[in-house]
């Protein structure tokens, strides 16, 4: 029987020392700002990087979270809040991580290009357990709109966030739980 491990407490932004000491599998519990962003937002982000236009936000440093929330409901700060596909910002990952970027929170697997970019900017990718929206949700203690509020819900904003759990799918070394899992997988059978 697998031990169970306590979650580790991470703090925005996240040290190059923290980010060394992440391995595929770690379960982390996420406190401070992040960004919000998703499709749309990082269209937006790509064609401003494209013109020589600074990003609304610092990029150096921070987390990338891919959400569109939902509205919140009177008393709420935010609705629902789960990820989306990260796959579907692929195309831009590279460059922001070439950029600075440390982090990203999503739901399935990356490219090889992606994998690539994160050990040679030795950044990590977090995936946020899928389903559970309201919960992450609760985990959001401010949100707001910094870039794109023509964009509704796909607006890039700026969250607070208060022990977000996530785990770590992609490290800096290369590992991959996603493929630490299938290798498991096969073993059994």
């Amino acid at each position: 029987m697998k031990k169970v491990s306590k979650p580790r407490n991470l703090t925005t932004p996240l040290s190059q020392d923290v980010i060394a000491s992440l391995r595929a599998g770690d379960e982390c519990l996420i406190t401070g700002e992040i960004i919000g962003a998703r499709d749309q937002a990082h269209r937006l982000m790509f064609e401003m990087i494209s013109r020589g236009e600074e990003l609304p936000f610092e990029l150096s440093g921070s987390i990338i979270y891919y959400v569109g929330p939902t509205q919140a409901r009177p008393g709420q700060i935010i609705g629902s809040a789960g990820p989306t596909t990260s796959s579907r910002m692929d195309f831009c990952t590279p460059l922001l991580l070439s950029m600075g970027l440390k982090g990203m929170i999503g739901k399935g697997n990356r490219s090889e290009d992606v994998r690539r970019a994160i050990v040679k900017h030795k950044a990590v990718y977090f995936a946020a357990p899928g389903g559970l929206g309201a919960l992450l949700g609760g985990c959001v203690v401010s949100s707001t709109v910094i870039y794109g509020e023509e964009l509704g819900p796909e607006a890039i904003r700026l969250l607070s966030v208060e022990d977000m759990p996530v785990v770590v799918v992609n490290d800096i070394l290369g590992g991959d739980m996603y493929e630490d899992g299938k290798l498991l997988y096969r073993k059994v059978l």
